[in-house]
């Protein structure tokens, strides 16, 4: 990509929404509003807003490498804070996709440098679900069902931040685990229970 042409790319972008709504950047430096925290991946392949269909102030963004929620992670963790108790968005989503370069590479025995304490939160959920991923023969499923199975626990991930669970007292609040399937460019709904992850989360993470 030459980069000057981004810049040209971006006068025939300010002119077409000029084009369409002439009051479109007066409008969108009012402020944001959005009801959606969406947590992914920086894979360059998969746009958030483009996959979802929405406009600009619809979706408050955060993208990482394999769409992780670490607690240990200041900015992901400053991310849900900042959305979840200022902007009060009712929604949060984590979202994965398929063939994704960091699950890959946390299935591999391979010395990554600085990349290792961050794979090493995916080799953890492999670890915990390692029955079930050592069942299946085929790797390309294998490798499919971690990508799942990583959305899932990062998901119970956000259940445990005292932002959520502060918010989910006083609001309905949701929690939706996705995959990305880059095949098809079709959005797969794990059909996270939000409700009984939150009960059996606060077991222990319980605020007063």
């Amino acid at each position: 990509m030459n980069i000057e042409q981004i810049f040209k790319n971006n006068q025939e972008w300010i002119q077409s929404k000029i084009n369409t709504d002439s009051s479109y950047f007066s409008n969108l430096s009012k402020g944001q509003t959005p009801d959606i925290l969406y947590i992914g991946c920086a894979d360059s392949r998969v746009s958030a807003e483009e996959l979802m269909g929405v406009a600009p102030g619809d979706v408050f963004v955060h993208r990482n490498i394999a769409n992780m929620v670490p607690n240990t992670d200041l900015n992901v963790m400053s991310v849900i804070e900042y959305a979840v108790m200022h902007l009060k968005v009712n929604n949060i989503v984590v979202c994965g996709h398929y063939f994704c370069g960091g699950v890959k590479a946390a299935m591999q025995s391979q010395d990554l440098g600085i990349l290792n304490p961050w794979l090493r939160n995916i080799r953890d959920v492999y670890r915990t679900h390692k029955d079930e991923l050592n069942a299946i023969d085929d790797e390309e499923e294998k490798y499919k069902r971690l990508v799942e199975l990583n959305v899932e626990e990062q998901c119970i991930n956000v259940i445990k931040t005292a932002a959520v669970q502060r918010a989910y007292r006083d609001r309905k609040i949701n929690i939706h685990g996705w995959v990305f399937d880059i095949h098809s460019g079709k959005l797969v709904d794990l059909k996270i229970d939000f409700k009984r992850i939150l009960d059996d989360v606060m077991e222990i993470y319980h605020l007063d």
